[in-house]
């Protein structure tokens, strides 16, 4: 089933999700929902509290990248209770960014290009890795919405500023996009 993406100004998306449990009711039908929602909105990550459950899960599909990143052919992954350990600082790149529930919105954000993360996958296995490249950035973006932040927050005051009058029309329901949203009800 496809979902609404919540649009910026839903309290939700500022909220810290919860951990689930193992037993968390009907997580593949949520995961499912989660993927046909991704697909139909052609991103390649989505996190629980954009579609609004303050939960700890997040699904990613960079296969439809595959064309130009060879090394993501077939990456499609739920992550569970996903969280970042540690944050290797040593090196940083700056690449735009864009997201479901800022639609027409895009900064360039500066991120680390490794990180350690931890998480369960779709049948409850336990990974703790050390992940860089281009799904480093796509991780630290989507497990950003599972701590309430957006990559709006990591881009400079001046940015912020020159951005403030899109981000009050998002909050409005002024904004065009080709998926299905629920913006901020007045």
């Amino acid at each position: 089933m496809i979902l609404p993406i919540y649009i910026y100004g839903q309290p939700v998306l500022r909220k810290v999700a919860e951990d689930i449990p193992t037993d968390f009711p009907d997580l593949k039908q949520l995961i499912a929902d989660m993927y046909e929602t991704l697909d139909q909105s052609e991103g390649i990550g989505l996190a629980a509290p954009q579609i609004g459950k303050p939960i700890r899960v997040v699904v990613i599909d960079l296969n439809v990248l595959s064309d130009d990143m060879p090394e993501y052919k077939g990456f499609r992954h739920a992550f569970i209770n996903p969280y970042i350990l540690e944050y290797d600082d040593t090196k940083t790149e700056g690449m735009e960014e864009g997201c479901l529930s800022l639609p027409a919105i895009h900064e360039k954000v500066v991120r680390p290009t490794r990180i350690h993360v931890t998480w369960l996958d779709e049948e409850l296995q336990s990974h703790d890795e050390w992940i860089e490249g281009y799904l480093a950035r796509v991780m630290q973006h989507e497990f950003d919405h599972l701590d309430g932040k957006m990559f709006i927050d990591r881009v400079s005051p001046l940015r912020r500023q020159l951005i403030s009058s899109k981000l009050k029309a998002l909050t409005q329901g002024r904004y065009r996009c080709g998926y299905k949203t629920k913006p901020v009800r007045k």
